[in-house]
């Protein structure tokens, strides 16, 4: 596990904005080196622990890119059509029985290898066959169309993917194309969770959190909290974290979820989240989420805000960022426009399943008119 110093989250100032707050996780805890095996099937989400490096070409060999004919480029006609004898049939999977001759033409099918001598492909749709079977070929075409040579996505031994990269479908299928059947990945981040309550101790009782948390720091390289992290008489896992490590407590600008805390046991990084189910997720995907990518060696991931138009009036405070819940719907005109869920509070889960994501206000803003142009982020886009 990776081991922290006790003050290697302090900072000054009352206040912490989000991007600060990220920066101080992201930048001080440790990436996991530990790595194992897992299959293709596996692999997606996973990050990679060792560059992968293509132990062929992509495409292995020269092929066709169109259904058609493939011919020599000495024989493409310079003037006017020239008809030529079909000689061979090649589909994809198959190859050439010998290569083409001068003169002749091979049909030929999208990914099938190209014959030895052949250069140049003619869709089927720019040629026709006359009443002998010959192909007509059309004067025009520049020598080397419509063929893929090996290699041109992909060149042997180029690093296809680097280490730290988080695999999604789309490379787990690149990998298959380069027949690997496992991949090396860091292993999963071990992530401690404790949701606490009026259940973790009687008043006028030894509080067993503390001694919780230092029995599950050794073994994990996170340790993950909700509720209890504020200031309040009922907010126990303060006094608990104190009392088995150290802590800093995050007063974030950020709405919903202010009160977040971050400390470290026994060398363990510990980050704390507000009780109330939205401030909790709004925080999580925030705060929890980059530390546990900066956990697996993987880079920071900001998701885009995409531009919609406000269907809502809203005002909040300057210096602070919020997340407003809202579905989206489109306007008559064709426009796409947020629409604020009707309810405020934190502890509204329905909030979260009837919206669509949330919209981002940044410190700056002091309030949406309907008809201004606001940043949306879906759900999908955060986890």
């Amino acid at each position: 596990m990776a081991q922290l110093s006790d003050d290697c989250f302090a900072f000054g100032g009352p206040l912490m904005s989000v991007d600060a707050a990220v920066e101080i996780i992201t930048s001080r805890v440790t990436a996991v080196r530990d790595a194992e095996t897992v299959a293709l099937s596996a692999a997606d989400g996973r990050v990679l622990a060792r560059d992968m490096v293509a132990p062929l070409p992509l495409p292995p060999f020269t092929n066709s890119a169109v259904d058609g004919y493939a011919v020599r480029g000495d024989d493409l006609p310079t003037s006017g059509e020239r008809a030529v004898p079909v000689s061979e049939r090649v589909q994809a999977g198959a190859a050439a029985c010998a290569p083409i001759a001068p003169g002749r033409a091979v049909r030929i099918f999208t990914g099938a290898p190209m014959p030895e001598g052949a250069d140049t492909v003619f869709m089927q749709e720019d040629v026709r066959i006359d009443a002998t079977g010959q192909v007509v070929l059309p004067a025009g075409l520049k020598r080397g169309a419509n063929v893929r040579p090996a290699g041109e996505d992909v060149q042997e031994g180029q690093v296809a993917l680097q280490a730290g990269h988080r695999l999604r479908p789309q490379d787990v299928a690149l990998a298959a194309a380069f027949g690997l059947t496992e991949l090396d990945v860091v292993r999963r981040i071990r992530v401690a969770v404790f949701s606490t309550g009026n259940e973790l101790a009687s008043p006028g009782t030894p509080r067993a959190a503390a001694q919780a948390l230092k029995q599950v720091a050794g073994d994990h390289d996170l340790i993950l909290t909700t509720g209890g992290v504020s200031t309040g008489e009922e907010d126990h896992v303060r006094t608990s974290v104190q009392s088995a490590g150290s802590l800093v407590l995050w007063r974030m600008a950020i709405k919903p979820g202010r009160p977040v805390a971050m400390g470290i046991i026994d060398g363990t990084a510990f980050i704390g989240l507000p009780g109330n189910p939205v401030a909790s997720f709004v925080t999580f995907v925030h705060v929890v989420r980059p530390t546990i990518l900066a956990l697996a060696g993987a880079p920071a991931v900001h998701p885009v805000a995409m531009p919609v138009r406000a269907a809502f009036t809203y005002k909040k405070k300057t210096g602070r960022r919020e997340y407003v819940r809202a579905s989206l719907r489109r306007d008559p005109d064709g426009t796409l426009e947020a629409v604020k869920f009707p309810r405020e509070g934190a502890g509204l889960l329905s909030s979260l399943v009837e919206t669509d994501g949330l919209v981002e206000l940044g410190e700056a803003v002091a309030g949406v008119e309907p008809g201004q142009t606001v940043g949306f982020l879906a759900y999908a886009d955060l986890m």
